[in-house]
């Protein structure tokens, strides 16, 4: 998209949704990136933290789903049935040195005809479905519960039934994952009419002052029949997480904290931020070509590279730069934002 058009189809996002729209560089300050930790000995971690069996909606097994994951070169998988808990515990034969299953459940409510789906990541025990008399209410008492057991959430598909509008994903208080990128057939994720794309309501969340992390799940249902666009098939949405070994709370603990990538295509070898230059080494597919944006508050585009080693240069200005990868068959990846000593976490009201 044309960088003003997009600029203003946010702007008016942020006005429907109740969020200012955010002038940029507004502040004294150059900009400085704050360099995230260095993580020495770890490495990329492939896994879906979203799918379903014939324990609630699927239509195949926990241990084929599992093996589809397996036999395709995941690394990890997270089982999450609607308001069930499948025991990893069950599946121990495929667990070996290449393959984990992480505990998980969709859990799953609702407020008038709105759907509150959130996945619980590395659960204990099966989190029990809250309700509450406000949509706010409902979705902030489920991210509690799952906080509560000592499991991370990420809020699932908002536009599925167009149920959650940017303004109550942004007053959620202690999340840290959205679902940009969900991979079944009805959950609009590039929005339609008045109601904005999810990433552009990411863009509207991270300028309003959230810091929020993008994850792109598979969702799926259909592992039997035919694989087409209308069915809810694997494969198409997974995250990329960076690990020192293969362990679920070492993993969720990274994804809440950001140390991952979301793709539905492009592989990346190599993130580095320095205080001043955000790069990264894409990992070419056959003779595949990329093109990517560096992207800032706003939504506002930075800067295109088409080359595999693309990197930025902060000018002084930023609040916050994430990456856009795309393949020349239309597949992208996320790379998380990295906030600047610019950027202000703003509380909901």
């Amino acid at each position: 998209m044309n960088p003003y058009v997009r600029t203003c189809t946010l702007a008016l996002g942020l006005a429907a949704a109740g969020l200012p729209f955010v002038a940029r560089g507004a502040s004294a300050q150059p900009a400085r990136f704050l360099v995230p930790d260095a993580a020495p000995g770890t490495r990329w971690l492939k896994g879906n933290t979203h799918t379903h069996t014939t324990n609630s909606d699927g239509d195949t097994s926990p241990e084929e789903v599992a093996r589809w994951y397996k036999s395709r070169k995941y690394d990890f998988l997270v089982l999450s049935d609607h308001n069930v808990f499948t025991n990893p515990a069950t599946l121990a034969s495929l667990m070996d040195s290449t393959f984990l299953l992480i505990p998980g459940e969709e859990v799953t409510t609702s407020f008038q005809k709105a759907a509150v789906h959130v996945n619980a990541l590395d659960i204990s025990r099966v989190i029990a479905a809250p309700r509450d008399s406000t949509l706010l209410g409902t979705v902030q008492k489920t991210v509690d519960a799952i906080r509560a057991d000592r499991a991370v959430p990420h809020i699932n598909h908002p536009n599925f039934l167009w149920s959650l509008d940017t303004a109550t994903l942004f007053r959620v208080k202690n999340d840290r994952l959205l679902e940009i990128f969900n991979g079944h057939p009805t959950v609009h994720n590039i929005g339609g009419g008045d109601w904005p794309s999810m990433e552009v309501a990411w863009d509207a969340i991270l300028t309003r002052g959230k810091k929020i992390y993008g994850i792109a799940v598979d969702d799926a249902h259909h592992f039997q029949g035919e694989f087409a666009k209308s069915r809810a098939n694997p494969g198409r949405g997974w995250v990329a997480v960076r690990a020192r070994a293969l362990d679920a709370r070492e993993i969720v603990t990274a994804l809440d904290e950001g140390r991952f990538y979301a793709s539905t295509g492009p592989v990346v070898a190599e993130i580095i931020v320095t205080p001043t230059a955000f790069s990264l080494t894409i990992t070419r597919t056959g003779d595949f070509k990329y093109t990517t944006q560096f992207i800032g508050a706003n939504g506002h585009i930075l800067a295109t590279d088409k080359t595999l080693t693309p990197s930025y240069r902060l000018t002084g200005s930023e609040t916050y730069v994430r990456v856009r990868v795309v393949d020349s068959s239309g597949a992208t990846a996320w790379i998380q934002p990295v906030f600047t000593t610019r950027y202000r976490e703003r509380a909901a009201p």
